[in-house]
């Protein structure tokens, strides 16, 4: 059997992590979360009469119950997850981003590197940290690519806070030998994703009728990744003998942020006609508001270092992830509208 602590499990990624961990029977899941207003409990409600899986609701910043936790449940793995993730909110409030995905992931390594100490040679352990594509900022205009050796260059609160997380990874393994992965992957999308986010927002306000804002000009680009392929991917290296790498995650559906609304917008108004009163068509909601500060204009991830390595490769398209996600969220707004 092996046991695996996933920190943030009920987080948008997170519990999708969980869902596909559960999938083999030998993983055993500790789900540590602090239960934040992005936590969505719906995520995991399958997976609540599994006896392989078990949830203690703590934050990663209280050092003394974490550890606690750890040395009683004895993983195999460790996968942090937890973070605060909004970067509108990074701007506007930075320091819950500092405390939780700083201090937190501090206290997880520190923790690691006592528990791995204390284990024989032969004790399989690793610390996995699951990052970001924004650590390495903006490759503005630029038809390049982030990969695995690309500069770290934040540019907000919340990317900031990432890159310094996994710089303490880096070290935690380099001064105490603590065995290591770091994932850094682009835009999630799919189902249970808070509608802070930018996908979910356009969707929810296309059931409700408002407007839908775009910053500045819309024209900034992202590569997007269904949420189901990379938890697996995250899965597939997890469970892996790989470590002290860090791979780059991505599925290489570059779209700027006007173009992906105004597909959402497009595949509303031909799955949902009846609902077009008011308007002719969703892309009427279209309203563009003052850009945020700092914001990029490009990410753009290399991920073939990860499918040579680990012989994977994304599946779900753009079109399939986002009729899948408009699917998920229409249950949810079609009865409250009606």
């Amino acid at each position: 059997m092996r046991k695996i602590i996933v920190t943030g499990g009920y987080g948008f990624i997170g519990s999708a992590v969980i869902r596909n961990l559960l999938l083999n029977q030998k993983n055993i899941i500790l789900n540590i979360d602090n239960l934040t207003y992005s936590s969505i409990l719906q995520s995991l409600s399958k997976c609540k009469n599994n006896k392989n899986y078990y949830f203690i609701k703590e934050n990663i910043c209280n050092y003394k119950s974490i550890e606690k936790i750890i040395n009683k449940f004895k993983p195999n793995l460790i996968l942090n997850l937890a973070a605060e993730t909004h970067v509108d909110n990074s701007i506007n409030n930075s320091k819950k981003f500092i405390n939780t995905n700083i201090f937190g992931t501090y206290n997880l390594l520190e923790i690691s590197r006592l528990y791995y100490l204390k284990k024989k040679k032969n004790f399989k352990f690793k610390f996995y940290q699951i990052s970001t594509d924004e650590v390495y900022g903006d490759l503005g205009i630029s038809n390049k690519k982030f990969n695995e050796n690309s500069k770290y260059i934040p540019s907000s609160p919340y990317s900031a806070s990432k890159a310094s997380a996994d710089h303490l990874v880096k070290a935690w393994a380099r001064t105490y030998n603590l065995p290591f992965i770091i994932t850094n992957s682009s835009n999630n999308y799919g189902p249970y994703q808070h509608t802070e986010k930018l996908i979910p927002l356009v969707i929810k306000n296309c059931f409700m009728q408002i407007k839908i804002p775009i910053y500045g000009n819309g024209k900034q680009k992202r590569d997007w990744i269904f949420v189901e392929d990379h938890a697996k991917a995250i899965a597939k290296i997890a469970l892996s003998n790989i470590t002290n790498k860090t791979y780059c995650i991505g599925a290489n559906q570059n779209i700027s942020n006007l173009e992906i609304v105004k597909l959402i917008c497009d595949m509303m108004d031909k799955k949902y006609p009846k609902r077009l009163i008011k308007i002719k068509s969703h892309n009427q909601l279209i309203s563009f508001v003052k850009d945020r500060p700092g914001h990029d204009i490009n990410y753009s991830i290399n991920a073939k270092k990860f499918m040579t390595d680990l012989k994977w490769k994304p599946k779900i398209t753009l079109k399939k992830g986002l009729l899948n996600t408009i699917n998920y969220y229409a249950s949810r707004y079609i009865n409250i509208m009606q």
